[in-house]
């Protein structure tokens, strides 16, 4: 699967050592029922979990730094933040109000659902909550990987190529919302919209795609009313055990 990329080298929180622990067909049968616990406790607990997955330089940690100060000020909102290093996003998300922890996963190319329940006691969030994860950039691994989550955001920008759900399918198929960011910048790239969201629905018939600009503030009233509107009806996600198609299991 990935065992040549990363996953299987070291892996740990913040600044401190990792654990090597081997990828194989094993762990995502594991990670499975670690994430199947975390549900459990979410649900009871009332806490709505958002998975936002991207390839690097989408833009999703300036969407976030906007969600949260438009969401905060009315709900309570907290955000686990996934990268390979540093803390320069949650230093952001931080800024903009919201209680975060920041997840390092050094070679790691994806967050998993044992980090989100070691992180969780420290982040702390309340019940009845919001808790956006900002999974590590990337449009592979992070979709293989059920942390418990109720829904799955993929954000993607005009400045990739609007056949990227061709080409990387299985993290768009796994997709609840499609958020297409920097709309701003559509008159000065070459990228069909129409083309993109058809091929995103080829991946997830019926999914929902909202044009955005995390920087102009382009459909942003409909990203906050799709997360207040998941609040509301309280759905739980569905069981993603054994989405990956079986050539991405060798």
């Amino acid at each position: 699967m990935c065992g040549t990329c990363g996953c299987a080298a070291e892996v740990g929180h913040g600044h401190g050592h990792g654990r090597t622990v081997p990828l194989e067909v094993d762990l995502l049968a594991k990670n499975d029922g670690l994430a199947a616990a975390n549900r459990e406790e979410f649900a009871q607990r009332g806490i709505v979990v958002l998975n936002l997955m991207s390839s690097p330089g989408s833009g999703k940690t300036t969407l976030l730094e906007r969600t949260v100060r438009a969401l905060g000020a009315h709900l309570p909102v907290s955000v686990l933040e996934g990268d390979q290093e540093t803390a320069l996003d949650a230093d952001r998300i931080g800024a903009a109000g919201a209680r975060v922890v920041q997840i390092n996963t050094g070679a790691g190319c994806h967050l998993d659902a044992d980090m989100v329940a070691r992180a969780l006691p420290v982040l702390d969030p309340g019940d009845s909550s919001v808790v956006f994860v900002e999974n590590v950039g990337n449009l592979v691994c992070p979709a293989l990987f059920d942390l418990g989550e109720q829904a799955r955001v993929v954000i993607m920008s005009v400045t990739e190529g609007a056949d990227k759900p061709l080409k990387y399918p299985h993290m768009f198929r796994t997709a609840d919302l499609v958020l297409l960011n920097k709309v701003d910048l559509l008159p000065y790239v070459d990228f069909d919209v129409a083309a993109c969201v058809a091929a995103a629905r080829r991946a997830r018939p019926g999914v929902e795609v909202l044009e955005v600009s995390a920087t102009r503030g382009d459909g942003l009233d409909a990203w906050y009313a799709w997360v207040r509107g998941l609040i509301v009806r309280g759905e739980s996600a569905p069981d993603r055990a054994g989405q990956a198609p079986d050539d991405q299991l060798d």
